[in-house]
């Protein structure tokens, strides 16, 4: 299941992404947000209340940490090992962890632990720690620094931020959602029908951008990113004071090479005197501040660590033994020597009965909650084929899974080329350590949304214990 962590003090957690249309549930639509942007806490209201209506709570076992999923071949079930020791089955798994699924711990600096003051992480905000007139450093220019920049700026002595690569950061054309906006919107059928339009929209880029032969797209996109850069240059150069911090903050490479960030404060952040933007690399993190390769030594009260998450799109997220199939099929080492795949983003031969609702080539340009719908249509349809011909066990085809890779790694041509070649030089989760951009599927939303919900129902395999075996199981299957 997944989750958020404790935010950080922006009350928006990764705003850019929480747009009132997108970030909810085709099935409960919300007409009553107050802001286009709605900040965190209405966002976990109306989450808490999906989860009370649809009575989900008595299903969760919150404090739970699965460290292993363990396919039982002899039981068809999955038996999932907790860190506390104890040991849950399921019958069918689906893996719901989302796209970022841990914080970068170690974030490849030396000197971390040896700091004497207060390390900051974004996904685990220490409020009662007092940020009033200290002297902080914020390493990273990603989404989450993007938020806490403007939020702490105002209040903190000095502020560091420590940028490797220029993030792109458009105005956030947030506003409190008048009352007759929120009227028409109570009308049902307007707000999905906005939301369709949306995808409409997205759908038809994203088809454009993947379909296009290379000999028309690679001229394309650089003509695309040379005058993107080129605007945003100037729009820099209009809200930024000093010009020489306005051409630091400038990307050298494409919008859509980094997973690119809303903001109208980040950038204003830089007018403040308080505000100081270091672009010199770090040497490492001493007891009392950081040094950077010129060797100069900046003293800090806190460090802000937004160094980033390991993603579902590298396979280093996926350590070996922790997710082992039927005849030992151990799914870290099976990506780590054989590249991300998954068919229709959900599902891997020899790990049967299980799905996962964020996996390879799966992200369409939708808003998460579009996106993990048809992603959990395709667990459910599979499940309920299953039922109903009393199979206890099953699994996609190999034939069929490697056939559907081909395509989709095919279709990737021009992603690849854009991430990979025209964009290689920037760090980026789009493209993963092996150069795959295994994030985003190079298809359309509509596309992806029919593979997952109209799939041949007999590119499964379907398999059932005999009654011996299941009258003789001692564990039952539970829900994890």
């Amino acid at each position: 299941m997944g989750a958020a962590g404790r935010s950080p003090p922006t009350d928006r957690a990764r705003p850019e992404r929480r747009r009132r249309y997108a970030y909810q549930y085709s099935f409960a639509r919300n007409p009553e947000w107050s802001r286009l942007f709605p900040r965190g806490a209405e966002v976990k209201r109306y989450h808490v209340e999906v989860a009370r209506r649809f009575g989900l709570y008595p299903h969760i076992r919150f404090g739970n940490t699965v460290e292993c999923e363990e396919w039982d071949d002899e039981a068809h079930l999955w038996r999932l090992h907790l860190a506390d020791g104890g040991v849950r089955t399921a019958r069918f798994l689906i893996s719901a962890v989302g796209a970022f699924v841990r914080p970068k711990d170690d974030p490849g600096i030396p000197g971390v632990r040896s700091f004497r003051g207060k390390i900051l992480r974004p996904s685990d905000w220490d409020h009662d720690y007092d940020l009033r007139g200290k002297r902080v450093a914020v390493i990273g220019t990603g989404a989450s620094s993007v938020q806490i920049v403007p939020s702490i700026a105002p209040e903190v002595g000095a502020l560091a931020v420590f940028q490797r690569t220029p993030v792109w950061c458009v105005p956030k054309p947030d506003f409190p959602v008048p009352a007759a906006m929120r009227a028409i919107a109570a009308v049902p059928g307007v707000v999905a029908a906005g939301h369709g339009a949306a995808l409409v929209a997205i759908d038809a880029v994203l088809r454009t951008g993947t379909s296009a032969p290379l000999w028309l797209a690679k001229p394309a996109m650089r003509a695309l990113d040379g005058a993107a850069v080129a605007a945003y240059r100037r729009y820099l150069n209009l809200v930024v004071r000093d010009r020489d911090t306005a051409r630091r903050l400038t990307p050298n490479y494409g919008p859509i090479a980094k997973r690119p960030t809303m903001s109208t404060g980040y950038p204003l952040a830089f007018n403040r005197e308080n505000v100081e933007l270091v672009t010199d690399g770090i040497e490492r993190i001493t007891e009392a501040g950081i040094r950077t390769r010129d060797g100069a030594l900046r003293e800090f009260d806190a460090i802000v660590l937004a160094t980033g998450y390991e993603v579902f799109s590298d396979p280093e997220t996926y350590r070996p033994g922790t997710i082992v199939g039927r005849d030992g099929f151990d799914l870290g080492v099976f990506w780590s020597e054989r590249g991300l795949q998954a068919y229709q983003s959900v599902s891997v031969p020899g790990l049967p009965n299980r799905w996962t609702l964020v996996g390879p080539y799966s992200w369409t340009g939708s808003g998460w909650h579009a996106f993990v719908e048809m992603t959990a249509d395709h667990a459910v349809r599979a499940i309920t084929e299953a039922k109903r011909r009393a199979a206890t066990a099953v699994e996609v085809k190999r034939a069929r899974h490697d056939a559907y890779h081909r395509d989709i790694h095919r279709k990737g041509a021009a992603l690849r080329y854009y991430l990979a070649e025209l964009n290689g030089h920037v760090p980026t989760y789009y493209r993963n350590s092996r150069g795959d951009t295994t994030y985003v599927r190079p298809s359309g939303f509509f596309e992806a949304r029919r593979g997952n919900r109209r799939f041949p129902l007999d590119d499964y395999d379907y398999r059932q214990l005999s009654s011996e075996t299941l009258s003789g199981t001692t564990t039952p299957a539970r829900p994890a």
